[in-house]
């Protein structure tokens, strides 16, 4: 008779490892391009948010209508800088 191929344990651990590091290396994938999404649905809400204010609410801020943009590219630039040293640890 034929042994079941489906058991596990049976299954070489080089089969197992490699199904495991394909699984790994797709959720990855998937959460980067979600992460990706987020982050740029975030931005757009920022720049939509700072759009709106008046001049004198970001002189407040200590802001001008030119900053916004570059502003928001550097925090991003920032916060992913910050991501990949959290994942390191």
């Amino acid at each position: 008779m034929l042994s079941n191929t489906t058991d596990l344990s049976a299954t070489p651990f080089i089969v197992r490892r490699s199904i495991r590091l394909l699984t790994r290396g797709i959720f990855r994938i998937v959460n980067n391009f979600g992460a990706v999404i987020i982050a740029q649905r975030e931005r757009q809400a920022a720049l939509t948010i700072l759009r709106s204010l008046s001049d004198r609410e970001l002189r407040d801020m200590g802001l001008s209508r030119s900053q916004i943009a570059g502003g928001l590219a550097e925090a991003a630039k920032d916060r992913a800088r910050l991501q990949k040293l959290a994942r390191r640890t």
